[in-house]
C-alpha cells in the first residue's frame, strides 16, 4: 500500500486538476444502483498514468447546461462485489462535462475495474485498469506504443488487433499500459466537399465540422476551445479507440496536431508565415487536459477553487519579438500560454523500466529548414533531399565550428547566405525541460531508461553523391543528404549534448520509443554517422501510424512517373498492383541498391551493393508501415515488436482487426556503459519486404 498520507494525496490531485478518491482498507460490495447507459457517456471511460498506489480515471457525462454529480467506484472484480474505492465528483459544463479522478491507496501491479454512475443510476461502461508494479518488482514489463491516428481518412484497426492479442495472451505477457506519443487528433481536417477526389487511397469521412473554425486553402483548423473540444469528442466516438481506452491505462503526450501542424511554442504556421496564437495554444492545452487522464501540472487557482479545474490564463495573440539565448520567446502571453500546462513527466514501472516522457513542441525554437530561406537548399531534381552539411550548419547557428559559422553555404554553383549565423543552436526540448530530462536520466536506477519522445531520433540519410553519372545532374551537396528537419534526427547540437551526457555519465540501458514518422524504424542512437565517428549510446524504435497516411502513400500518388530518380523512391515491378517502396532501401542501403532493385527485382543483388557508411545505425525501416509496436523490458534485454497491418483505409469487419502484413522484433541485450549496443532482428510473421 502507499506510504503517502491522505492529505499529501489530495494535494497531489490538486496539482493535476483532479478530484481525489481514497481507497478503503477492506473491500465491500457495491451499494450503487447501476445500469449501463453508454449513451449518457458517449466518449466512454479511460484511465491514465498508473503508479503503484494510484491511477487517474476519466469520463464525460454531458448535462443539459448544468453540472452532473457522479459516483465513481473502483473494484477488484468486474461484478463490483469487492469495491475498494468510492467517491463523488461533478461533471461541469465549464470543462465540457469531463471529469478526472485520482484514485489512491490501491495495491501495486493489480487489475481493477471502475465505473461512473449518475444520480438516476445511469452508468458508464465498465473500464479496466492496472496499477504499476513497485519500484523493486523484478518482473518484466510489457507495453505498447502508438501515434498518429486520423479518424477522418482511416480506420483504427491497430487497436482492434491489439485488443484481440492482449485478451488472448498469458497474464505475464499482457500489456501494462499503452503509450500514446501524439497526434491523438488531427486539427487539420478536410470536409468531403473540399476534396471530392478523396485523400490518396482514402475516402474522406465527415466525422465532425468545427463550430467556428478557419479555412486555409482546402482544409479547416480550430480557432477556439469549442473547436478543439469538437475534435476530441468526434475521435472518441470511434469504437476501437474507445475500447482500447477502456481496457488499458494510457500514458499520453501531445505531438504537433493537438495544437497546430507546424506550430512551435504558441506560434502557428499554415504556410503564410508565423502567426501568434497564444489564445489557441491555451485552448489546445485545456482541451487536451479535459480529454486525457494524465498527471500533468496546471497552475492551481486561489481558494476556494475546485481541485478538478483548469485555470486558463488570460492571454492575447501578441507578436513574439524577443527570444532568449535558448530560443524561448519572452513575450509575456507566450510564456503564460506555455505555462498553462506542463506535460513532461516520468513514470516508474518496477525494477526494469523508467519511462521519461518529453514535450517536443512547447519549448522548441523555430525549425531552421521550415524557414523560407532554407528553400534555397532544395531542388525538384532531388526530391525531399537536403544537403546534410547545410542542415548541420543551420542547426548549429552561431555555435558552428566553435563559434565560427560561415557567412554562406555552398550549394552547387551558388553560395547561399547562412541566415542562422547569429542565432543560437536549435533546441527541441528547451533549456529547462532538457535539464530536467538529463537529471532524470542520471538519477534513474531502473535497468532501462526509456525516452518517450513523440518524434524520432534516428537519422534519415541518403547518398546521392554516389549516383551514376548521366542519370541526372550532379548532386549539388558536398556529400550525404538528409530529408529536412523537424525532429532530433536533425537537431544535431542538442542530440549530441544528450548522447555525450549519456556516455560521460556512463548511463546504461538507454532506449528511445517514438512516433510521428508514420513508419517503423529500429536502430542505434548515435550523435553522428560516417565519415564522422559512429559511437552508439542506445537503441531506438519508432512505430508506424495507427491510421494516418504515410510517405509511401504520398509517393504513390504524387511522385512523377517519368522522374529520373523515381527508382530511389518507388520501383514499378511488372504485375504488381502497387510499386515497391524503394525509399526503404534508399534510407538503409543507399542509391546503388535502389537502382539495382528497380532494374532486376533481386533483393540479394540490391543489398550486395549497400553503402555500409550510409546508415550503420539502421536495422529496419518501413516508410509504409501502419499498426503499433510493443516493448518488453527485463533484467536481460529490451525487445520491441512491430505489428504491421495493411493500409487501414476502412474498418475491419473481423474481431481481430484484420490480417497482418508482418511482425518483426528487435532485441538488444543489456550492455555495460562504454560498450556498444547491438540489435538482433527476427521476422516472426509475414514479409517485411524492403524494410530489412
Amino acid at each position: 500500500m502507499s506510504s503517502m498520507s491522505r492529505r499529501d494525496f489530495v494535494r497531489a490531485a490538486a496539482l493535476m486538476g483532479a478530484s481525489a478518491a481514497w481507497g478503503r482498507a477492506l473491500p465491500v460490495p457495491s451499494r450503487t444502483t447501476w445500469r449501463e447507459r453508454r449513451d449518457r457517456y458517449p466518449e466512454g471511460v479511460a484511465s491514465g498514468d498508473p503508479r503503484p498506489e494510484s491511477v487517474l480515471l476519466w469520463t464525460r457525462c454531458p448535462g443539459a447546461g448544468r453540472p452532473v454529480p457522479l459516483t465513481v467506484e473502483v473494484a477488484e472484480d468486474a461484478a463490483f462485489a469487492r469495491v475498494v474505492a468510492t467517491a463523488t465528483t461533478v461533471a461541469r459544463p465549464e470543462y465540457d462535462w469531463t471529469v478526472r479522478v485520482l484514485v489512491g491507496r490501491l495495491a501495486p501491479a493489480r487489475e481493477y475495474w471502475y465505473r461512473f454512475t449518475d444520480a438516476d443510476g445511469a452508468g458508464s461502461r465498465v473500464g479496466r485498469t492496472l496499477t504499476a508494479p513497485r519500484d523493486d518488482d523484478p518482473r518484466p514489463v510489457r507495453f505498447a506504443f502508438v501515434s498518429c491516428q486520423d479518424v477522418t481518412i482511416g480506420a483504427q484497426n491497430a487497436y482492434r488487433r491489439m485488443l484481440h492479442e492482449d485478451e488472448r495472451a498469458a497474464p505475464a505477457d499482457r500489456l501494462a499500459f499503452v503509450l500514446h506519443l501524439g497526434d491523438f487528433i488531427y486539427e487539420v481536417v478536410n470536409y468531403p466537399e473540399d476534396r471530392p477526389q478523396g485523400y490518396y487511397d482514402r475516402t474522406i469521412r465527415e466525422v465532425f465540422r468545427y463550430p467556428h473554425g478557419q479555412k486555409v486553402r482546402d482544409y479547416h483548423i480550430p480557432t477556439d476551445l469549442d473547436d478543439y473540444r469538437t475534435v476530441y469528442r468526434a475521435y472518441l466516438h470511434d469504437p476501437d479507440l474507445q475500447d482500447a481506452r477502456a481496457r488499458w491505462p494510457f500514458v499520453c503526450m501531445w505531438d504537433n496536431h493537438e495544437f497546430s501542424w507546424k506550430g512551435w511554442q504558441s506560434v502557428q504556421n499554415y504556410g503564410a508565415g508565423n502567426v501568434p496564437a497564444q489564445t489557441r495554444k491555451v485552448a489546445a492545452n485545456q482541451a487536451w487536459w479535459e480529454y486525457q487522464p494524465a498527471r500533468v501540472a496546471t497552475p492551481v487557482g486561489p481558494p476556494p477553487a475546485s481541485l478538478a479545474a483548469f485555470h486558463a490564463p488570460k492571454v492575447a495573440d501578441a507578436p513574439i519579438a524577443r527570444f532568449d539565448e535558448h530560443g524561448l520567446g519572452q513575450e509575456p502571453n507566450n510564456l503564460a500560454a506555455l505555462a498553462s500546462l506542463t506535460a513532461y513527466r516520468a513514470l516508474r514501472f518496477g525494477r526494469h523500466l523508467e519511462l521519461i516522457v518529453t514535450d517536443q513542441h512547447s519549448y522548441r525554437s523555430e525549425e531552421p529548414t521550415e524557414r523560407p530561406e532554407a528553400r534555397a537548399f532544395t531542388s525538384p531534381d532531388f526530391p525531399d533531399l537536403v544537403p546534410e552539411e547545410a542542415m548541420a550548419i543551420l542547426d548549429a547557428g552561431r555555435a558552428w565550428d566553435g563559434g565560427r559559422p560561415p557567412a554562406s553555404v555552398r550549394y552547387g554553383d551558388r553560395d547561399v547566405p547562412n541566415f542562422r549565423r547569429d542565432e543560437p543552436p536549435q533546441t527541441i526540448l528547451g533549456a529547462t525541460q532538457k535539464a530536467w530530462f538529463l537529471d532524470r536520466l542520471k538519477a534513474s536506477r531502473a535497468t532501462w531508461k526509456v525516452w518517450g519522445n513523440s518524434q524520432g531520433t534516428l537519422d534519415w540519410r541518403a547518398d546521392p553523391q554516389r549516383l551514376p553519372a548521366g542519370l541526372t545532374r550532379p548532386w549539388p551537396g558536398a556529400g550525404y543528404a538528409g530529408f529536412g528537419g523537424g525532429d532530433h534526427s536533425a537537431a544535431y547540437v542538442e542530440r549530441a549534448e544528450i548522447y555525450d551526457f549519456v556516455a560521460r555519465e556512463r548511463i546504461g540501458g538507454f532506449a528511445c520509443v517514438a512516433g510521428d514518422r508514420h513508419s517503423f524504424w529500429a536502430g542505434l542512437m548515435a550523435k553522428a554517422l560516417p565519415p564522422a565517428a559512429f559511437e552508439p549510446v542506445g537503441v531506438a524504435f519508432i512505430t508506424g501510424s495507427v491510421s494516418a497516411a504515410g510517405l509511401v502513400e504520398v509517393f504513390e500518388h504524387r511522385f512523377p512517373a517519368t522522374h529520373p530518380l523515381r527508382a530511389l523512391y518507388l520501383a514499378d515491378r511488372p504485375g504488381a498492383s502497387k510499386p515497391a517502396a524503394t525509399v526503404n532501401m534508399l534510407l538503409r542501403h543507399g542509391v546503388r541498391s535502389c537502382l539495382e532493385y528497380a532494374a532486376t527485382g533481386d533483393q540479394a543483388k540490391a543489398r550486395a551493393l549497400s553503402n555500409p557508411d550510409n546508415a550503420p545505425h539502421l536495422a529496419f525501416v518501413d516508410m509504409g508501415g501502419h499498426g503499433y509496436a510493443t516493448v518488453r523490458a527485463s533484467a536481460e534485454a529490451i525487445e520491441s515488436e512491430f505489428v504491421c497491418i495493411p493500409r487501414p483505409v476502412t474498418r475491419s469487419a473481423s474481431a481481430d482487426g484484420g490480417p497482418l502484413r508482418y511482425r518483426v522484433s528487435h532485441r538488444a541485450a543489456l550492455w555495460q556503459p562504454g560498450e556498444r549496443p547491438a540489435l538482433v532482428q527476427r521476422v516472426l510473421e509475414g514479409d517485411a519486404g524492403l524494410g530489412v
